[in-house]
């Protein structure tokens, strides 16, 4: 868990950024009882266009298949350093796109092509073009935070802090990032502008700053502060000022996130040692306990955009499990084994960490559907991912 990762993970020196590649053979769910997937079909597309556009489509609810069963045929190729897309409904032949793409990479073309045809038919906005920032750890006791494009490509290294890194948070509607490193020999919050490349510390205050995450106003930071003793739950207005304290336990909190209207913060608490999810008004007040359904220590909460649902992770043991409840507790589903997780700006996909041997790999969601795929493979581990909105 993300707390836990801050205590435990060593202090480690970067020598060489790692070696990317893409799975031959992503990990791939079957399909559950959920949303039923959109059969489609791919022709005229070759390389990178194709893997691109068959890897966007199935994260977003589709299954590409033979124009024989395919409900709608989307047709055209790459080539000329451009990517053609020609949308139809197979059943009323009415054309639904029309369109050429040029100026970028044809892998970014390919992604844009994607989005398009996932507004065509769903008639919401795609995730293909959006980005991701996590926690990647080269060897045992190393990690810097990196950001990538969704699926695990063209990702960089932001910090190269040769320390403990964890937890990085976006601005919403911002290139900024707020994360935890160990640079200074302490666990302080950074504000990172990627744009201007500034950093400064947020919160280096005696014990514990970690956990930041901003308001969808992109006005207040909530984080999680030992200041007054054990960790405990806190907000700040996004300069620093206003610093108030909203809960005071002898137990640790930590994993807050916001309500999409800001109004409310859901963070993991563990009051007479029985860790749970609870909800309180950004103000302060007393918290109420979420019905998570029985879920063994659930903790890490993430509010989707949408604001109809809390996805978080639950632990028995050593199993991690990804699920998904209402911010009013009930129609609690048990989805996959992960942990780590983060909502698209779509409320539709969740980016998490599944543990592959000794590593932990980022996965795609598809929570309608149960659909999972593997990102960009890497060498070592990645974890603690967080979706730009």
């Amino acid at each position: 868990m993300k707390l836990r990762t801050v205590f435990t993970t060593l202090f480690f020196s970067l020598a060489l950024l790692p070696a990317f590649r893409a799975a031959d053979d992503p990990f791939v769910v079957p399909v559950g009882t959920g949303e039923k997937v959109i059969p489609i079909s791919l022709t005229g597309y070759s390389g990178d266009a194709a893997t691109v556009l068959k890897f966007d489509l199935e994260v977003a609810g589709f299954e590409v298949t033979t124009p024989d069963r395919a409900e709608f045929a989307l047709s055209g190729k790459s080539e000329g350093g451009r990517v053609e897309g020609r949308l139809q409904d197979v059943r009323s032949k009415a054309s639904l796109l029309a369109k050429a793409y040029t100026g970028e990479s044809i892998r970014l073309q390919a992604h844009a092509l994607a989005d398009d045809v996932v507004m065509a038919i769903r008639k919401t906005p795609g995730i293909a073009r959006t980005k991701i920032a996590f926690k990647h750890e080269p060897a045992q006791g190393k990690s810097e935070i990196y950001v990538s494009d969704y699926d695990g490509f063209a990702a960089r290294a932001l910090t190269t802090d040769n320390s403990l890194v964890a937890t990085p948070a976006w601005v919403p509607k911002s290139w900024h990032l707020f994360y935890t490193s160990y640079r200074s020999g302490f666990p302080w919050i950074y504000s990172h502008n990627l744009t201007s490349g500034e950093r400064r510390p947020f919160a280096k205050f005696p014990g514990l700053n970690s956990g930041a995450v901003i308001s969808p106003d992109g006005k207040r930071v909530a984080m999680i502060l030992s200041k007054s003793g054990s960790p405990d739950l806190w907000v700040a207005n996004i300069d620093g000022t206003g610093l108030i304290q909203l809960t005071k336990t002898r137990e640790d909190e930590s994993s807050p996130c916001w309500s999409p209207n800001g109004n409310e913060i859901c963070y993991a608490g563990r009051p007479q040692e029985r860790r749970g999810l609870f909800i309180i008004s950004a103000s302060g007040g007393q918290p109420r306990r979420l019905n998570t359904g029985g879920e063994p220590n659930p903790s890490e909460p993430d509010w989707s955009p949408d604001g109809r649902s809390i996805v978080f992770t639950s632990q028995a043991g050593a199993n991690f499990s990804i699920c998904t409840i209402t911010p009013q507790g009930g129609e609690l589903r048990k989805i996959v084994a992960g942990e780590d997780p983060s909502w698209a700006p779509n409320s539709r996909t969740v980016v998490f960490a599944r543990r592959n041997g000794s590593k932990r790999v980022l996965s795609l969601l598809d929570v309608p559907t149960g659909r999972v795929k593997d990102t960009a493979q890497v060498s070592g581990s990645r974890s603690q991912p967080t979706w730009a909105k």
